[in-house]
């Protein structure tokens, strides 16, 4: 990768264009990489194609949030470590700020009956949208297979364990990450963490520092949780569900599971990362203050790994072992987004809720509409039944 353009563009024009991208990106990674280019590659000119693509193929090697990632490095390359932050920032806080008001509004001791409603029925729908998005990663995936019996074992794994044992789900993870490492590279069977001086992934001494300024009892729990799905959310946004879903509603009970479902829906409706769902844990867990720590502490790895490591992007695309545990846990991941569904589908109470469930599905792997637009029509069936009278969860 080139070094960062300090003066290639003005703070000012950073904080406009991410901060459009954030007010308008919705429908996840593939919308945020799309609206990166056209502003970083077509209209602006301030970065060449072939390293956007290395930067993409880069962002989705790393765990954490991929399109977040790419937005804190293209910022970073055009305006050094002070885009990147101011970047990154401007990137996450639109949507994030609209999450947390629609956390209040739907986490309320009593709110209206529509909103209810809307609740119900767009978290009727999730459980069909974990399915497609696993699906999508499913074919690429395999098609980049080291070894394909190996590889549907990890697949397996991911997803019983996404199904069965969700707070555990990271050992999973970081296993078959582990075992892929172990038979490739047999004389370091260690779990990789440097390359070229830089951390890949995130160390004990961050982590360590983030429980240690979390306090105690719910925010540090909160904090581990949140930790979680910044650090080690292999495989895209939806991979953050059964890490989540465990301990919010499981272990800690932050949440009931219509809770959580509609959590998971807000994160899908609003611009900006899906990562953002996890405010909405925060919220239910501490309120204000447990929403703003969630956040930090869930974005924080994506900073660290990128500014720490943006001058090494190409060593650690290439660098073998990182290769090796990523094909590991990549695909563990990929079955774990698809084992959530079974816990999201079981959450549902209402036969209304399952008839909405299979449309969305029918919309999602039939149709190939959008994920915003079939949580939309599902949260309208949900008003239309609350409204005239029927059974909410």
């Amino acid at each position: 990768m080139n070094p960062p353009h300090e003066g290639i563009a003005d703070l000012g024009a950073v904080l406009r264009e991410w901060g459009r991208i954030g007010c308008l990106g919705f429908g996840g990674p593939p919308v945020h990489i799309r609206m990166l280019h056209e502003v970083c590659v077509q209209r602006r000119g301030w970065i060449d194609e072939v390293e956007f693509e290395d930067a993409v193929a880069t962002c989705n090697l790393l765990p954490g949030p991929s399109s977040t990632q790419l937005a804190i490095f293209t910022a970073w390359r055009v305006r050094g470590r002070t885009g990147a932050l101011l970047g990154g920032a401007a990137f996450i806080l639109p949507g994030f700020v609209l999450i947390l008001a629609l956390s209040v509004l739907f986490l309320a001791g009593a709110p209206p009956t529509w909103v209810l409603g809307a609740g119900a029925g767009a978290g009727s729908a999730v459980a069909a949208v974990a399915v497609s998005a696993g699906w999508a990663l499913l074919v690429p995936s395999w098609e980049r297979r080291a070894h394909p019996a190996r590889w549907i074992g990890y697949v397996v794994a991911g997803g019983v364990s996404a199904a069965t044992i969700g707070p555990w789900l990271v050992l999973v993870l970081l296993g078959c990450g582990g075992v892929e490492l172990v038979v490739r590279h047999p004389r370091s069977p260690h779990r990789p963490r440097e390359v070229g001086g830089h951390y890949a992934l995130v160390s004990p001494g961050l982590v360590a520092g983030l429980l240690g300024t979390a306090g105690s009892g719910v925010l540090l729990a909160l904090s581990w949780t949140a930790l979680k799905v910044g650090a080690l959310s292999y495989g895209g946004g939806f991979v953050i569900i059964p890490l989540m879903q465990g301990d919010a509603v499981e272990q800690h009970g932050w949440m009931s599971d219509a809770d959580f479902l509609n959590a998971v829906a807000l994160g899908q409706i609003t611009p900006g990362p899906v990562v953002l769902t996890v405010a909405v844990v925060g919220y239910a867990a501490a309120g204000l203050l447990g929403a703003v720590l969630a956040t930090a502490v869930a974005f924080l790895p994506s900073f660290v790994l990128v500014l720490g490591g943006a001058t090494h992007f190409d060593r650690w695309r290439n660098g073998p072992r990182i290769r090796a545990f990523l094909d590991g846990a990549g695909p563990a991941a990929i079955g774990a987004i698809l084992g959530s569904a079974l816990p999201l589908a079981v959450a549902l109470a209402e036969p209304w809720q399952f008839a909405v469930l299979l449309g969305a599905a029918a919309l999602l792997l039939v149709a190939r509409r959008g994920v915003v637009l079939t949580l939309l029509l599902a949260a309208a069936v949900g008003v239309v039944v609350a409204l005239a009278g029927g059974p909410l969860p």
